[in-house]
C-alpha cells in the first residue's frame, strides 16, 4: 500500500469532516470529473481528425447494487493511465482538469468544471471504500486504485474492456447513509445538482412492469436556450417548478452576457410575497452553476437587499470555486456579475412601471416596502437606484403616482407636499390636509410607516424639498395673511402664554392654514408626530417626542370664545386649553393620557 504523497492525515480528516458540511453534494463531485473527462476526450477528437468519437455517444451511468451497497458512477471519458491515477488521486488537492485546461494551447476553448482535485475526496464522506477503475483512451491495459481513507492507496493492474473510468463506493453501513441506495434519492440529488451536465446521466430505473435504462438529467438548461424558441408557458412553468410557486411571474428576465465575462441568466419577479418574505426567516439569494453545475443554492451576493424578492438562476463558466465548490473565490467577477443583474432589474422595473401599470402595481403593493427600505436603510445612499420606483398616492388625482408625475402635475409648486397616517381615508380627514385640498394644493397620502423616513433621507428630489404639511413651517399663506396672523398672535400673547402653561407643548398660537376644523397639532424640528409614533412602537426605543406646536384656527368661533374667557374666567379657559389639545391629539391618533380628566371637563361645559 502507497501513502498519500502530499498531506497527512490529518489533512484527510479535515478535508473530509470539515470542508464539505453536506455529505450529499459528493454525486455532484464525481459526476463533474466525469463529466470532465469526457470534454477532454472530445476536445481531443475535435483536434484530432483520425478519432472516430460522436458527442452523441458520450454517456454518465450511475448504477445500485443494494446487496453489496456498492454505488458506481461510470463515463467513457479519456481514462487515467497509471501514472495519471497516482498523481491525480495520490496527491490530495491534485487536478488533472487544472493541469489540462493550463497546458492547452487553445485552452480558452475547453469547457472543464473542475479545477480542483480536492473534491473527488468527498466520496470518503459516504464511503468505507472507494475503487477508481480506469483506462485511458487508445491505451490496452486498465489500472485500479482501491482506498478506504487515510492511510493510503494501492494501484494494481486490471481489466476493462472499454476506456474510460467507473467510480465504485462501497457505502457505509451506518443507517443514515442508506438513502444513498436509494434510486428515488440519487435521481433526485442528480437533479439538484448536475440536471444540466451536457452529458447524458443514465440509470436504470423499474415500474411495475420492467426495467428501463433512462437519462435523468435535463441536459440543457432554459437559460441557455435562444429566447427566441421559449414559449411563456415554458418559462412560467420553469419558475413555478424550480421555485414551487404556482402562481404566474409578473414578469422574467433572460440575460445571455457575452464579453469579458460571460454569464447565462434567468430571474423572476414574483406576483405575490411569500409568505416568509418580510421576516427573519427569509433567505435571499439567486441559485449559482458553474457550466450546468448546482455551486450554491442561495447565493446572496449576487442580489442587492432591495431586490431580494427576485429569483433566478445565474450559470457562468468564469467562476473559479475553492475546494469545497460552496464559496466564490473570484469576487471581482462575482461583483460584475452582480452589477449587470441590479441594472437588469432595475430596468425592467422601470420598463414594467412605463408600459405595464397594472403589473407594476401589482409588484408594488407585495414589494413596494422593500424599495423603501432600500433607499431608508442606505441613509438615501441608494436613492438615486431606487427613486424612480416609488409610488405614492396623490390627494389630487386621487391614485398611486411617481415623484416625477408628482412634479409634473404640480409645475408651480415649490416643495412636495406629504403628509402621514394609518390610512389614505384617515389621512383625508386631517384638517392640515383638507385645507391644503382647498387650497387646490397637491398632497401625497403617506400611509406606511416608513414613508417620511424616506423623505427625510433622500432630503430633495429633483432640487425639490419634502415638506410635511403637519409641521410648523408650512408656508401658503399670502403677505397678507401672514401680516394678519402676525398681528394676531402679538395681540393675544398673554392668552397664549396662560394656555401653553396648561398643557405639555412647544407652543400654542393661532393659524390661518385650517378651513374647518377649531385646531391642529403640528411638529416643530425634525421629528415629525406620526414618526414619534412609529419609534415609539419599536420595543426598547427610549423617549422620542416630536415637539408639539397646538394651532388654533383664528376663523373658527373658537377663537373669538377663548378671547371672551381670557377676559372673564380664566379658570374656564384652562378647562377649554385642555379640552382643545386632548382634540388635537385624537385627530392625530395620539393618546390621550387624563382621559377621565377630559371625560369631566366635557361634562362639566355641556351642563352649564
Amino acid at each position: 500500500m502507497k501513502e498519500f504523497k502530499a498531506e497527512s492525515k490529518r489533512l484527510m480528516e479535515l478535508m473530509i469532516n470539515s470542508i464539505y458540511t453536506n455529505k450529499e453534494i459528493f454525486l455532484r463531485e464525481i459526476i463533474s470529473n466525469a463529466s470532465d473527462a469526457i470534454d477532454k476526450l472530445h476536445y481531443q477528437s475535435l483536434t484530432d481528425k483520425k478519432m472516430k468519437i460522436k458527442k452523441d455517444d458520450f454517456a454518465i451511468n450511475i448504477k445500485i447494487d443494494k446487496d453489496k451497497r456498492m454505488l458506481t458512477i461510470s463515463d467513457n471519458g479519456i481514462g487515467m493511465t497509471k501514472e495519471e491515477l497516482e498523481n491525480n488521486l495520490g496527491t490530495i488537492a491534485k487536478s488533472g482538469s487544472f493541469d489540462f485546461k493550463n497546458t492547452n494551447e487553445k485552452k480558452e476553448n475547453i469547457d472543464i468544471i473542475g479545477q480542483f482535485g480536492v473534491g473527488f475526496y468527498s466520496a470518503f464522506m459516504v464511503a468505507s471504500k472507494v475503487e477508481v477503475i480506469s483506462k485511458a483512451y487508445g491505451s490496452e491495459d486498465a489500472y485500479s486504485w482501491v482506498s478506504s481513507g487515510t492511510i493510503g492507496y494501492t494501484v494494481t493492474k486490471c481489466d476493462k474492456e472499454i476506456y474510460g473510468t467507473d467510480v465504485i463506493l462501497t457505502i457505509k453501513d451506518e443507517e443514515e447513509y442508506n438513502r444513498f441506495l436509494d434510486d428515488y434519492e440519487i435521481q433526485n440529488l442528480v437533479k439538484k445538482y448536475s440536471d444540466y451536465i451536457t452529458y447524458p446521466i443514465k440509470m436504470a430505473l423499474k415500474d411495475d412492469k420492467e426495467t428501463k435504462v433512462e437519462t435523468i438529467n435535463s441536459l440543457v438548461p432554459l437559460w441557455k436556450r435562444n429566447k427566441k424558441d421559449i414559449s411563456e408557458e415554458e418559462y412560467n412553468t420553469f419558475y413555478s417548478d424550480k421555485f414551487f410557486d404556482y402562481e404566474k411571474p409578473l414578469n422574467h428576465i433572460h440575460i445571455k452576457a457575452e464579453g469579458t465575462i460571460e454569464y447565462n441568466s434567468l430571474l423572476y419577479i414574483p406576483s405575490k410575497a411569500s409568505f416568509d418574505y418580510y421576516s427573519k426567516e427569509y433567505e435571499k439569494g439567486l441559485q449559482l452553476y458553474a457550466n450546468g453545475v448546482l455551486v450554491m443554492e442561495k447565493c446572496a451576493d449576487l442580489i442587492p437587499d432591495y431586490f431580494s424578492f427576485v429569483k433566478g438562476v445565474v450559470d457562468s463558466s468564469d467562476l473559479s470555486l475553492n475546494i469545497s465548490r460552496e464559496t466564490l473565490q473570484q469576487n471581482r467577477v462575482l461583483k460584475t456579475i452582480a452589477n449587470n443583474i441590479e441594472t437588469h432589474i432595475k430596468n425592467e422595473l422601470v420598463s414594467m412601471l412605463d408600459e405595464r401599470r397594472e403589473d407594476y402595481l401589482k409588484f408594488w403593493d407585495a414589494f413596494g416596502l422593500q424599495i423603501k427600505a432600500g433607499i431608508y436603510n442606505s441613509y438615501g445612499f441608494n436613492k438615486d437606484k431606487l427613486q424612480d420606483l416609488l409610488l405614492f398616492y396623490s390627494s389630487k388625482m386621487e391614485k398611486l403616482v411617481t415623484l416625477k408625475e408628482y412634479l409634473a402635475n404640480n409645475k408651480d409648486e415649490s416643495a412636495i407636499y406629504y403628509a402621514c397616517g394609518n390610512s389614505i381615508e384617515q389621512i383625508k380627514t386631517l384638517p392640515q390636509v383638507e385645507a391644503m385640498i382647498s387650497k387646490d394644493k397637491d398632497v401625497l397620502l403617506c400611509s406606511n410607516y416608513l414613508d417620511e423616513f424616506v423623505f427625510k433621507v433622500m432630503l430633495k428630489f429633483e432640487d425639490k424639498d419634502f415638506k410635511n404639511i403637519c409641521s410648523d413651517n408650512i408656508d401658503i399663506d399670502t403677505e397678507e395673511e401672514k401680516e394678519e396672523l402676525k398681528v394676531l398672535n402679538e395681540k393675544d400673547k398673554d392668552l397664549l402664554s396662560l394656555m401653553k402653561g396648561e398643557i405639555d407643548i412647544k407652543e400654542v398660537r393661532f393659524t390661518s392654514k385650517l378651513k374647518n376644523h377649531p385646531v391642529c397639532l403640528s411638529s416643530s424640528g425634525e421629528v415629525s408626530v406620526e414618526m414619534e409614533k412609529v419609534m415609539k412602537a419599536v420595543p426598547n426605543n427610549g423617549e422620542i417626542n416630536a415637539e408639539k406646536v397646538l394651532e388654533i384656527n383664528y376663523q373658527h368661533p373658537i377663537a373669538k370664545k377663548l378671547e371672551e374667557l381670557y377676559e372673564k374666567d380664566q379658570e374656564e379657559l384652562k378647562k377649554y386649553t385642555k379640552i382643545l389639545y386632548a382634540e388635537a391629539r385624537l385627530i392625530e391618533g395620539l393618546p390621550v393620557d387624563n382621559q377621565t380628566e377630559i371625560t369631566n371637563l366635557i361634562c362639566d361645559i355641556m351642563v352649564k
